[in-house]
């Protein structure tokens, strides 16, 4: 097939393999995004006198139906395609002929594919959010259903004061509301239009209008000035990712808690059989492999965001092929989080702790103790704890 930037000289099929990768398959997930931002860049060409009425009703019914059929599985972006902006063009123009041939006059795939994402990454992060609420509902129903029962609460791996179910799962849920508050921040670099930056340095002799796509696609602002948008790449994207690794890891400190407390050892707490797994030789075993996962996919996360960190660092300005191994670890790291906070959401409600086999230290309320003196005979703190400390020495 011919491609967009194609000059008739032939090209070497190792080069497509290599330089298209897996951006392709990637792109399937763009497709309704791109023919969103498409049909607005055709509206705001026929304002300009661009795109005539007739091109304009073309263009947007064939991308409407192109989107309609890749939704229905009838069409995949596939690696002769190359990317998802090649294929929308060429289907188009095939549907619509020289109308479709129109709809590329003052963009460029660089703006193209960073308006896509950043349409997608607007329901990305509102969708992670609305995870984390599921799993600190979660929690919070954990605590309102076993919440009086006691736990002590640890720090450097020994009990040291009282705690209790409520106080626990609080805790965590406290943190991933934070974390969800977190995610939304990078909405401050991902609700900039980057249509009409083109390549990176505008549209000359064209008149377009930056204002009438930003308007139709819902953007507070447009990004400015055009050469700040491709210096932009990756900072929108490493923002969403280091907030999910900010919440994988909590997610995974919250499993690691979980792990423990499973342990016949400890035993403060029961799994169903239907979020835990067998062992192919011991018959007796059950294993909690969601949780273990969970902690172990907080690496993935941290490695995604390395990555994309790694890909923009040190870049000249202006766009370089590069930015596009950004989406492989900001797809990666969305789809692992979004899975983690689903299951966990799921899985929490089942959670029975046992009181009966939770064992409080005879001083865990020692610091307690030494907080009555004070507050009863006005003594200064330290005086109370070395008066306590003594106590128990002596028991």
């Amino acid at each position: 097939m011919t491609r967009l930037w194609d000059k008739g000289a032939p090209l070497d099929e190792r080069v497509l393999r290599y330089t298209a990768g897996e951006d392709h398959a990637l792109d399937n997930r763009l497709v309704a995004y791109d023919v969103r931002a498409s049909i607005a860049h055709a509206e705001m060409l026929h304002d300009a006198g661009l795109v005539s009425d007739a091109d304009l009703e073309a263009i947007r019914n064939g991308l409407n139906e192109i989107a309609a059929e890749h939704a229905r599985g009838e069409w995949s972006v596939t690696l002769d395609l190359e990317d998802g902006q090649t294929a929308l063009e060429t289907l188009l123009t095939k549907k619509t002929g020289a109308a479709g041939a129109r709809l590329h006059a003052g963009r460029s795939r660089n703006d193209q594919v960073l308006t896509a994402l950043r349409l997608y990454l607007r329901d990305a992060v509102e969708e992670l959010v609305e995870g984390a609420h599921h799993v600190a509902e979660a929690l919070e129903g954990l605590a309102k259903e076993q919440g009086a029962i006691e736990l002590p609460g640890y720090t450097h791996m020994q009990q040291a004061m009282p705690s209790s179910v409520a106080l626990w799962a609080r805790g965590f849920a406290a943190e991933i509301v934070d974390d969800a508050d977190g995610l939304r921040h990078a909405f401050r670099r991902i609700l900039k239009n980057p249509l009409g930056s083109a390549a990176g340095y505008g549209t000359p002799n064209l008149p377009v209008n930056r204002d009438g796509t930003r308007r139709r696609l819902d953007f507070p602002q447009n990004h400015e000035p055009v050469t700040a948008v491709q210096l932009s790449r990756g900072k929108a994207e490493a923002e969403v990712l280091f907030q999910v690794a900010i919440l994988m890891q909590d997610l995974g400190r919250l499993a690691s808690d979980l792990l423990l407390f499973y342990t016949r050892e400890f035993g403060f707490v029961d799994l169903p059989d239907a979020f835990t797994t067998g062992s192919s030789i011991m018959p007796q075993k059950r294993n909690p492999d969601v949780f273990e996962l969970v902690r172990g996919r907080t690496a993935t996360a941290q490695a995604c965001l390395t990555e994309v960190l790694g890909i923009t660092a040190k870049l000249p300005s202006g766009y370089q092929r590069d930015l596009q191994l950004i989406k492989a670890p900001l797809f990666r790291s969305i789809d692992l989080c979004g899975d983690s906070l689903a299951i966990m959401a799921a899985a929490i409600p089942q959670l029975r702790f046992r009181p009966e086999r939770i064992r409080m230290d005879a001083d865990i309320h020692a610091a307690a103790e030494a907080n009555a003196l004070v507050a009863k005979e006005g003594i200064p703190f330290r005086e109370a704890y070395r008066r306590v400390g003594q106590k128990l020495r002596e028991d």
